[in-house]
């Protein structure tokens, strides 16, 4: 009888990057079963929306030797998920996207353990994610995007004032290593994809390119009302205008079937009215919540890239993506990779917007800090709205939710130079709400506060201002 042969290991492939040297490994690198080993129990990594390219990455993730991952979605599983979602069955239509793709995983990848969170991402405090090593994006949004980039953003410095002594940038204002948290993005559209790596601080984040986002289709409401000429027009016509007409000022819920269902028959008749051909509930989807059209190899490829550079960030076995990897396939197969250059004065991951108070300024009336949160609303840089501060991990005051309003409403009448443990000049951070072409979104900034007439601070201090 011939000798049985033994499974390969399935660590084999993962061996020969963590355990032997190379000609592009990591300043850092240092080869072993120990690395493997510390990889599989000490990282943790947070892997942002669970859709088509979440799907893909938590899969390449915990095959690809990482154990502890949590997933956070919002979003429940609809039958048109199906096609490119491959960890969801008709079954689950109707379930949390993040429980059962969490599931599915651990069910076939022995050993791992992902922590789901069906709940949106403003919905988590912001020391929660300051719990993880790496943050890996597998959103269809700009705004879900930009709001987790300044959360990451958020902790550069954030080191106990008791080692570092509130100095959060080197002399060449480089942040310190200790306090950079890396996100790894990805995104698809069709054909085509993205992988790109931030280290804020260092690489442009997501804020410093905003750039290479095209701005979202919009239609003039004179042609929606007056002449439509496309299955879109009349979906919008529904969507917009007919919707506010026959509600009277109630809400549309995009993710509410009975609101998206109302939308698509009165479209169907629109376009009938009209002679326009090609409205479905599919369309009035895609029109109504901006889905963009996704692949399944699409987000195959793209997060492959994303789960290598995942694993070269925690283990430094190989040089990480040098910024930013295009990936096109509509004719043929293209990839390059762009070095982006960070934008020094980006209010996101750069040093802080200046703003220099006075030692008796406190958070109400005209000596406190209503009048900060006003001084934040009419801020051309911040333009923030409905602001909660924070300083050094402490809620000092919070807007929402109410039982953190009361806790903090009686700062409200402390001086913010107390408040902030009587520091000449530190760090806080803001969050609130930003509007932009007409549309609110969630955002997170950060402030140095400089305050006049202390001891300790210099012209040079403020030299560098907002």
């Amino acid at each position: 009888m011939a000798d049985s042969v033994a499974p390969p290991s399935r660590s084999r492939d993962l061996d020969k990057l963590l355990l032997r040297n190379g000609n592009l490994v990591g300043p850092n690198f240092e080869p072993g079963a120990e690395l493997r080993d510390d990889l599989q129990e000490y990282a943790r990594i947070l892997v942002v929306g669970a859709g088509g390219l979440g799907c893909e990455l938590l899969k390449d993730l915990a095959l690809s030797g990482f154990k502890n991952i949590d997933v956070i979605d919002m979003d429940r599983i609809e039958v048109t998920n199906l096609n490119r979602q491959f960890l969801f069955r008709v079954e689950d239509v109707g379930k949390p996207k993040a429980e059962v793709a969490a599931k599915r995983v651990m069910e076939r990848v022995s050993g791992v353990n992902i922590v789901p969170h069906f709940c949106r991402i403003e919905d988590k405090e912001i020391p929660f994610y300051n719990d993880f090593n790496i943050i890996v994006l597998g959103l269809d949004s700009i705004e879900a995007r930009s709001y987790i980039n300044s959360v990451a953003c958020s902790f550069l410095g954030a080191v106990s004032h008791l080692l570092l002594g509130y100095l959060e940038y080197d002399s060449d204002d480089k942040p310190r290593e200790e306090t950079i948290k890396p996100m790894v993005d990805g995104g698809t559209e069709g054909f085509k994809g993205h992988a790109r790596l931030i280290m804020p601080g260092v690489t442009p984040c997501f804020e410093c390119t905003i750039w290479l986002f095209p701005p979202q289709v919009k239609f003039p409401l004179c042609t929606l009302a007056e002449t439509p000429r496309t299955a879109a027009h009349c979906i919008e016509y529904a969507h917009l205008i007919k919707w506010d007409e026959v509600h009277s000022g109630k809400a549309f819920d995009p993710d509410d079937p009975e609101h998206m269902k109302w939308v698509y028959d009165k479209a169907v008749k629109r376009a009938e009215l009209f002679g326009i051909p090609g409205v479905t509930y599919s369309l009035t989807q895609g029109v109504v919540k901006n889905i963009i059209p996704a692949i399944a190899s699409t987000n195959a490829i793209i997060s492959a890239a994303c789960a290598l550079e995942t694993l070269k960030i925690a283990s430094g076995c190989s040089k990480t993506l040098a910024n930013y990897l295009t990936y096109n396939g509509v004719a043929g197969l293209h990839i390059k990779v762009t070095e982006f250059v960070k934008d020094k004065d980006c209010l996101v991951c750069g040093p802080g917007v200046l703003i220099e108070l006075d030692a008796s300024v406190t958070l109400e009336k005209v000596t406190c800090l209503v009048v900060f949160i006003n001084l934040l609303e009419d801020h051309p840089k911040l333009l923030l709205s409905k602001a909660s501060v924070s300083h050094r991990g402490k809620n000092l005051y919070m807007q929402a939710p109410p039982v953190l309003e009361e806790m903090t409403r009686s700062n409200l009448s402390l001086p913010l130079y107390e408040l902030m443990d009587k520091v000449a000049k530190d760090t806080i951070h803001v969050t609130g709400t930003t509007s932009k072409d007409g549309k609110k979104s969630s955002c997170l900034r950060k402030l140095r506060v400089v305050f006049k007439a202390i001891d300790g601070v210099t012209d040079m201090d403020t030299a560098g201002g907002a």
